[in-house]
């Protein structure tokens, strides 16, 4: 009996790229929201933090964000295993546990963050604990993505390490390949955590200050963490130079920066599209580096292509129905609290 055959794409590569891309820029707006905004609060020095209005809105809203964030994180996972499933699935086995693990950890952050949001009216003490044990287990896990994914793009290293262990419990050697990403990623949250909280503390002078120095911290840092994260590519630099990873790095930092000046001007609508396509367009760069780096290893555009349409226009339904859904409820939740505030 022949075994059905499972590697072809179901939609044109570059349909499934633009999806990719494009749902993995929402998964990190949404995860920036709960991962950086919730930073900025923790770090920040304001009097009586818990008791402003607007920092009770915000950890209010950090378990429903935290839905959103898992939701628009599952699609582009798939598209990536839909077209790098060897390299992703192995890697994923090479370091089974941690990969398993973060299901663990996402759940134990998600009840923290309903813990936050019930107690945030009750002045309670456990709050800093709360969102603290949270923040850690976002750490890990965004920790834990970096390395696995960093693995899949070296397939003689993934089978190095799977020869010296098999265990499930092997740890990508190679930390340099991915350390000043991750660090460019959460340095990058602390900007964009900075524009939601400023966002949200717009009529609080204190509050605003804080979302405006997260902000400013988090782009010269985030910035900082990037450059030296592209002298660490070694051979993979210049090709990245001759692609065309490097316009779209250029264009988003112009935009990243260009959104400076509107934060401080409060004009926060031109601030968030300029900072959406920004990370849009970051998201774009490291598919490139991917490309690049396997390239004469891995060719994604020499897998078949076996169009099933109805699939896909059931998830381009059930997409955009999502998206419609939440931006629904965030704008009831606020025309609450407006009602209420007033």
């Amino acid at each position: 009996m022949n075994l059905p055959d499972y590697n072809f794409l179901s939609a044109p590569l570059w349909l499934v790229t633009l999806l990719h891309v494009v749902t993995l820029t929402l998964h990190f707006v949404a995860m920036n929201f709960i991962f950086g905004g919730t930073m900025v609060l923790l770090l920040s020095r304001l009097d009586d933090k818990w008791q402003q209005s607007a920092v009770k809105k915000y950890v209010k809203l950090l378990p429903t964000v935290m839905a959103v964030t898992i939701t628009f994180g599952v699609a582009p996972l798939l598209f990536l295993q839909s077209t790098y499933h060897r390299l992703v699935y192995s890697a994923a086995i090479v370091s089974g546990w941690f990969w398993l693990l973060i299901i663990v950890v996402a759940i134990i952050a998600y009840s923290f963050f309903y813990g936050s949001a019930f107690s945030i009216d009750k002045a309670s003490g456990r709050l800093n604990s709360y969102l603290t044990v949270a923040v850690v287990g976002l750490l890990y896990i965004s920790l834990a993505y970096s390395s696995i994914f960093a693995l899949a793009e070296r397939p003689d290293l993934m089978g190095a390490v799977y020869m010296s262990s098999q265990c499930g419990c092997a740890v990508n050697p190679d930390v340099g390949s991915y350390l000043f990403r991750w660090l460019h990623m959460i340095f990058g949250t602390l900007m964009v955590g900075g524009y939601f909280v400023g966002l949200l503390g717009r009529d609080t002078p204190s509050v605003y200050d804080t979302g405006r120095r997260a902000y400013l911290v988090g782009i010269v840092t985030a910035m900082a963490a990037g450059l030296v994260y592209l002298f660490t590519l070694g051979d993979y630099l210049l090709p990245f130079m001759r692609s065309l990873g490097i316009w779209t790095v250029t264009i988003g930092l112009l935009l990243s920066l260009g959104s400076l000046h509107f934060f401080f001007k409060k004009k926060f609508l031109p601030t968030g599209i300029m900072l959406f396509a920004s990370m849009l367009l970051m998201v774009a760069s490291r598919h490139v580096l991917r490309l690049v780096r396997l390239d004469g290893r891995w060719d994604p555009s020499t897998i078949p292509v076996q169009p099933q349409w109805s699939v896909f226009i059931v998830f381009f339904v059930c997409f955009l129905l999502t998206v419609a859904l939440v931006a629904y409820l965030l704008h009831l939740y606020f025309k609450d609290n407006s009602k209420t505030s007033t």
